[in-house]
């Protein structure tokens, strides 16, 4: 039933906030957020992904932007009741700026504003051809030499990049690419995917066969498309290649597979990049004014080289090179760390009957699976979310509407949870001397991945068989090679027919250095990562992540990437700057991020 009291009350705020805004009160605007306010802003006001934080800095964005953007029309959104539960009030609203459309989601203490989402959506005057704006398909009626729906797009794919220059170029063609370049084709943004391999979704076939999604389906849907409720709850590797060639073949995005960036650079003096690219043997040279690198968040395989490594009789992979453990039945096989793809590969290689160890040279943040789904992400992404009526689209909001600053007061208490609910679990791994942890403050695997894209692993069995003994853990660091063991800093030697270097990965503005300029990548700095001043993530605080989806200090260059969610959630907020750039409509930037992090 809807509580009219609470509904009156939020809509209030809304209206008081409606005519500061339209009044240019920013003043009287500021008054209406508590003290320890944060308001998250996706493009709609800052063009920007920006969270300001505190009284000061919310007045401080609206004297910068208010007469830019023009904020207004703040309500409830229809047949949304807010919600009133332990002090705080959370509504549903939308709201429009100069520019365009936009919903979020807005959290009261005390009658004044505590957190606020604003999240653009659609640009006014541009907006994407769906629902009862959807193309018609077929042309009616009777018309000489007219061409159909194939001819026309094979007309346009023999034209783009030769006849036609993209306004967008996309390198790397994993999810990320894809939803990216889905994204700007119903905006109508010209637009290339540029990708190595031989069809889309060979990033995922290409790697070893045990692979899966840890993540849940209802937690990795793509936009436009959603997997069918028939999906395995898990992906397997495969399917999720085969799904990535399907989805760009019907969203019909401009995809060019066998096509490698040799270099790329921008002239400033025109705003258009020069990107050199060898298509399957033949030299092509594309002059978009944007460039997306789109080729993972985890950049670069970081392989270290240690002494004797030259003189290692055995083979040594990295575990982005590691097909599968068909090969090495009877073999000995040490894999050096303790991450989720560590744990994968041990495992598939204990199936196979390998003899193998794993070298944890550093604590790893461990939850099962079943505890990660009921406790971490029931809520939200789960088939009794979608039965209490939060979608995908809402499961989105409502996580990308904690700020940051404060989501590990929101994480640790359901890490307390799984903690207790799975202590025997975890009294067997540190029985056999693993080293576990819950992230620097026990905020668990989303701020761990946040900050630093590594260190954890979803538990999907590998760790029985290290509590069983069936895989081997010998903890250290890898000191040098001989011709036939892998030697730690305490003289441990580990005889091996193969070692996995399952070491991770560098900075994915490593890709800039090398497809660009290392002064680029310097310009740019590090990618990823909040500044928590954690392990592995520096400060100074950021408040969102390093140069993701978002204007860079290097003109017309972006970054895109990240899991299947972040994928499809934050490729909108991209096509959406991209576009408004083609359109010539004006994009003043609030926050452009300081560089404090070289490459």
């Amino acid at each position: 039933m809807l509580d009219t009291t609470v509904a009156t009350r939020t809509q209030d705020v809304l209206d008081k906030l409606n005519i500061a805004l339209q009044t240019g009160d920013v003043k009287g605007a500021t008054a209406l957020f508590t003290t320890d306010s944060y308001w998250r802003d996706l493009v709609a006001v800052t063009w920007n992904l920006k969270t300001v934080e505190g009284q000061e800095a919310v007045g401080e964005m609206l004297l910068h932007q208010l007469d830019k953007t023009c904020p207004d029309h703040f309500r409830l959104q229809d047949a949304e009741c807010p919600v009133e539960e332990d002090g705080v009030t959370t509504a549903w609203i939308t709201f429009e700026t100069k520019a365009g459309r936009g919903w979020g989601l807005m959290r009261l203490k005390d009658g004044r504003i505590w957190t606020l989402l604003t999240a653009l959506q659609e640009l006014k005057g541009f907006e994407e051809n769906r629902g009862k704006h959807r193309p018609m398909g077929a042309e009616h009626g009777a018309k000489k030499n007219r061409q159909s729906w194939t001819e026309r797009r094979e007309a346009e794919e023999a034209s783009l990049g030769y006849d036609t220059q993209p306004y967008t170029v996309i390198i790397g063609g994993g999810q990320g690419g894809i939803a990216l370049g889905a994204r700007l084709r119903q905006l109508g943004v010209p637009a290339i995917v540029l990708d190595k391999h031989d069809r889309p979704g060979d990033q995922w076939r290409s790697r070893y066969k045990s692979l899966c999604l840890h993540d849940p389906i209802w937690y990795d849907h793509l936009p436009y498309i959603k997997f069918p409720d028939n999906w395995p709850v898990f992906t397997p590797k495969d399917k999720v290649g085969d799904w990535l060639e399907m989805y760009t073949k019907v969203m019909e995005i401009p995809y060019w597979t066998r096509s490698e960036v040799v270099n790329a650079a921008y002239d400033e003096s025109a705003g258009t990049w020069t990107v050199e690219v060898n298509r399957d043997g033949e030299t092509v040279t594309l002059h978009p004014t944007q460039l997306v690198l789109a080729t993972g968040m985890s950049g670069k395989p970081n392989v270290p080289d240690f002494p004797g490594m030259v003189s290692f009789k055995g083979e040594i992979q990295h575990s982005s090179q590691h097909t599968g453990p068909d090969d090495w039945t009877g073999k000995k096989v040490v894999v050096v760390g303790s991450n989720n793809s560590a744990h994968d590969i041990c495992a598939a290689l204990w199936e196979a009957d390998a003899d193998v160890t794993m070298v944890q040279r550093s604590s790893t943040h461990i939850v099962r699976s079943e505890s990660l789904m009921d406790i971490g992400l029931g809520g939200l992404y789960s088939e009794e979310a979608l039965a209490n009526g939060v979608t995908t689209e809402k499961a989105d909001m409502i996580f990308a509407s904690l700020p940051y600053k404060i989501m590990h007061e929101f994480q640790i208490p359901l890490y307390d949870q799984m903690r207790e609910r799975d202590a025997e679990f975890y009294a067997g791994l540190e029985k056999v001397g693993f080293k576990l942890d819950w992230g620097d403050d026990g905020s668990g695997l989303f701020l761990k991945y946040l900050r630093r894209g590594s260190g954890y692993y979803i538990d999907v069995g590998a760790s029985q068989l290290l509590i069983d003994g069936a895989v081997k853990l010998v903890q250290g660091q890898v000191d040098h090679f001989d011709e036939d063991a892998v030697v730690l800093s305490d003289g441990t030697r580990l005889e091996a027919d193969l070692v996995v270097m399952a070491t991770g990965f560098g900075s994915m503005n490593g890709w800039a250095a090398d497809l660009i300029s290392p002064e680029v990548a310097d310009k740019v700095g590090k990618v990823w990562g909040l500044g928590s001043d954690t392990t592995k993530d520096p400060g100074p605080w950021e408040g969102e992540q390093r140069n993701m989806w978002k204007p860079t200090q290097q003109e017309n260059l972006w970054f895109h990437g990240g899991n299947l969610h972040q994928s499809r959630h934050y490729s909108l907020y991209l096509a959406l700057q991209l576009k408004a750039r083609m359109e010539g409509l004006e994009t003043s930037v609030y926050g452009l991020q300081t560089v404090h992090h070289l490459s």
